[in-house]
């Protein structure tokens, strides 16, 4: 998916040479005509480059032109993302769109949030939820039979090519993909996080895929809709865990929405968690928000006090996301946020604090009311609980 992109060290091959060539045409053209033409060409060689698994070529291709030309950028990471994700296949003379989605959830724990396999009966309630308030009538869809955690979910988008292949090929015949939980990686522990249901979905070539797309639906009926009937499927799995749901939508785009959901749903389950542990009421809390460089600013970082206090027993780490910079309006969405939940004090530092983290347990370092950079440290009559909020 679209993310800040970093220089990497060695010399382009053909296939990045290519990519970048392509790109550069397409985001210089100057009509819809044009733009189908190297459209299909340029389609033909990511789709070349994704069967192979060159996740190389993409990332040179992607970092050189992140530096050089942000149009080409953009059209070159639609393009991987979209073929990623997407595909045209055939089945008894039918073509169909069969396109990854992801359902994002978002949750928080004093325990942990869990992941892993689901079992069938949850699937198939899933199954028609899904299909009554999300997908287009004659939708078929296809789940993976486990709920990842960011960690577990594809790593570059040659891995998420083949997964996505996987589930297009059982969408056509309506039935689940069964993954092996010995091979996903072990998950990090966070009291907030998010937690992802992928599938897959197919229609008859040129037909609606999701409910919004139909003359009589639309996204925010779909949305209350999945939140009041199809995430409460997964109550049994949540338990001791508050959790929402998201809407369902095409893998990359549905991933982007909880990076940014995520950020905020971390504010409000952390004013809770110390609620919960420490037995404070939210006037009681104090925040302080503070930017973070790297080169460049990276993320603002949240710590959590008493109020009169300087000990800080919490933080949370709200990073940029894609195009945003030190002119997004970030620091105001973090203070309404504090604010909304009920926080007694948000305190706004300006100046920018080095990106550090703990030399000895490498969690982030946090702002305190003085201005410094410090361990954040429950208190120990606190029960124990994960390390930090996400």
């Amino acid at each position: 998916m679209k993310r800040t992109r970093f220089a990497r060290r060695g010399g382009a091959g053909r296939d990045a040479d290519q990519l970048i060539r392509l790109a550069v045409n397409l985001a210089a053209s100057g009509s819809r005509t044009e733009d189908a033409f190297w459209e299909g060409r340029l389609a033909a060689q990511v789709e070349r480059l994704l069967r192979v698994g060159n996740e190389e070529g993409f990332n040179f291709a992607l970092d050189h032109l992140y530096g050089t030309n942000l149009r080409a950028y953009d059209e070159l990471a639609d393009m991987i993302e979209s073929r990623a994700e997407s595909s045209v296949l055939t089945l008894d003379g039918q073509e169909y769109d069969v396109l990854l989605f992801a359902a994002p959830l978002l949750a928080w724990s004093r325990y942990t949030i869990p992941s892993g396999t689901l079992s069938q009966t949850v699937l198939a309630s899933l199954r028609v939820q899904l299909q009554a308030h999300v997908f287009a009538a004659d939708a078929k869809i296809a789940l993976a039979d486990f709920l990842f955690s960011p960690d577990q979910l594809p790593h570059g988008y040659a891995e998420t090519y083949r997964l996505a292949g996987r589930l297009w090929s059982a969408a056509l015949t309506g039935s689940d993909v069964r993954l092996d939980p010995r091979r996903m990686q072990e998950t990090n522990r966070f009291i907030s996080d998010s937690r992802y249901l992928v599938g897959a979905v197919a229609t008859p070539r040129g037909a609606p895929l999701f409910r919004w797309q139909e003359d009589d639906g639309g996204r925010e009926q779909a949305d209350a809709r999945w939140r009041a009937q199809g995430t409460p499927c997964l109550q049994s799995v949540f338990a001791g865990c508050a959790y929402e749901g998201l809407l369902p939508d095409a893998y990359h785009a549905a991933c982007r929405n909880a990076d940014r959901s995520l950020r905020l749903y971390s504010l409000h389950a952390a004013v809770a968690f110390l609620q919960t542990t420490l037995n404070l009421a939210p006037p009681e809390l104090q925040a302080v928000v503070a930017p973070f460089h790297d080169q460049y600013l990276e993320e603002y970082r949240v710590g959590f006090t008493k109020v009169g206090a300087g000990d800080v027993f919490h933080g949370v780490v709200c990073p940029l996301l894609g195009s945003e910079d030190e002119n997004s309006d970030l620091p105001a969405q973090i203070e309404s946020a504090l604010r909304d939940a009920g926080v007694g004090e948000v305190r706004l530092l300006e100046h920018p604090f080095p990106l550090e983290y703990c030399d000895d347990c490498g969690a982030p370092l946090y702002p305190n009311p003085e201005g410094e950079t410090v361990h954040a440290e429950l208190p120990e009559h606190a029960e124990s609980a994960p390390t930090h909020l996400h």
